[in-house]
C-alpha cells in the first residue's frame, strides 16, 4: 500500500502548501477541513498537477469526538506523516470575548490535537516508522493578553510535542513542533472577524507561505523536535529567557494593542 499523509486544516493557508510538498514527494493525501468546497478544490488541484490519490474529509475539528471519525475513516491505511494543523484566533478582553469560540479553540488545539497524535502514534510506532507535526506558534513562548486563550493553548501544543518527542527517541518515529511566525495567510482575518473587530493594517515582516511551509517540512523530515524559522522569530522566542516574564507580557500588551487600533 503506497504511503499516505494526514493533514488537517488543509484547505488553505499553510496546511495546503504542506499538501503540495507532500505530493510533490509522492504521498497520497488524507486532507481534513471544515470547508467542503475549498477541499474539493484543492483535492482537484493536487491530483491534476502531481498524479496522487487524495482523500478528503469534512469534518469540524472543534467539535468532540471528531478524532475518533477521522480514525475510523483512515484505518487501515499505512499513514507515514500527520500534520496537525488546523486552528484559528480570538482578539479580546478575555472577560469580553465568545466563550463558544473559546471552547471551539480549546477543542481543536488541545483536545483534538492530543487524541489524534495519540492515535495515528500508536500504529507509527508499532511499524517503527513515521512523523508528526504539530503547528504551534511563536506565541506559544510566552504569555499573550488579549489573546489569552489562543497563547496559552499554542504553549500547550508546544510544551506536549517536545516532551513526546524525547518520548519516541529511536523508535523510528519523530515528533515535531513547528512555530511559525507571522505569515501572510487569513488568520489575522478570521481573528479579527471572530472578534469583532477591525483587521489591523500594521505592516509586520510577513514571511510567504510557500516558505514558511517549505522550512516547517524540511524540519520535519530532519526529525528536529522544535523548529522556528529566522534569526528574528528565534530571538522572540528566547526574548523571555533573558527579561522578566511581567516584562515579557507587557511587551505583547503593547503590540496586541496596536492590533487592535
Amino acid at each position: 500500500m503506497k504511503k499516505a499523509a494526514l493533514v488537517t486544516g488543509a484547505a488553505s493557508g499553510l496546511g495546503l502548501e504542506f499538501s503540495h510538498l507532500l505530493a510533490r514527494d509522492s504521498f497520497d493525501l488524507i486532507l481534513v477541513d471544515i470547508d467542503g468546497n475549498k477541499l474539493g478544490e484543492a483535492k482537484e488541484i493536487l491530483e491534476a498537477k502531481y498524479g496522487v490519490n487524495v482523500d478528503i474529509l469534512h469534518h469540524d475539528l472543534s467539535t468532540p469526538q471528531v478524532a475518533t471519525k477521522i480514525y475510523a475513516a483512515v484505518k487501515g491505511r499505512e499513514i507515514e506523516v500527520l500534520i496537525n494543523n488546523a486552528g484559528f484566533g480570538l482578539s479580546g478582553f478575555f472577560s469580553k470575548t465568545n466563550w463558544q469560540a473559546e471552547e471551539a479553540m480549546i477543542q481543536l488545539h488541545v483536545l483534538t490535537l492530543t487524541h489524534l497524535t495519540k492515535l495515528i502514534l500508536k500504529d507509527m510506532l508499532e511499524k517503527k516508522s513515521g512523523s508528526i507535526m504539530n503547528v504551534s506558534s511563536l506565541a506559544a513562548f510566552q504569555p499573550g493578553p488579549l489573546m489569552a486563550v489562543y497563547y496559552a493553548t499554542k504553549a500547550y501544543i508546544l510544551s506536549f510535542s517536545e516532551a513526546l518527542a524525547n518520548e519516541v527517541k529511536g523508535t523510528g518515529v519523530t515528533i515535531t513542533v513547528f512555530c511559525p511566525g507571522v505569515t501572510k495567510t487569513g488568520f489575522q482575518g478570521k481573528a479579527a472577524q471572530l472578534s469583532g473587530s477591525k483587521e489591523s493594517r500594521i505592516n509586520f515582516r510577513t514571511i510567504s507561505p510557500q516558505a514558511v511551509a517549505l522550512y516547517g517540512y524540511i524540519a520535519m523530515q530532519a526529525g528536529k523536535p522544535v523548529a522556528i524559522q529566522g534569526f528574528q522569530n528565534k530571538l522572540t522566542a528566547l526574548l523571555p529567557r533573558f527579561v522578566t516574564r511581567a516584562f515579557a507580557v507587557s511587551m505583547v500588551r503593547r503590540i496586541q494593542e496596536k492590533l487592535r487600533e
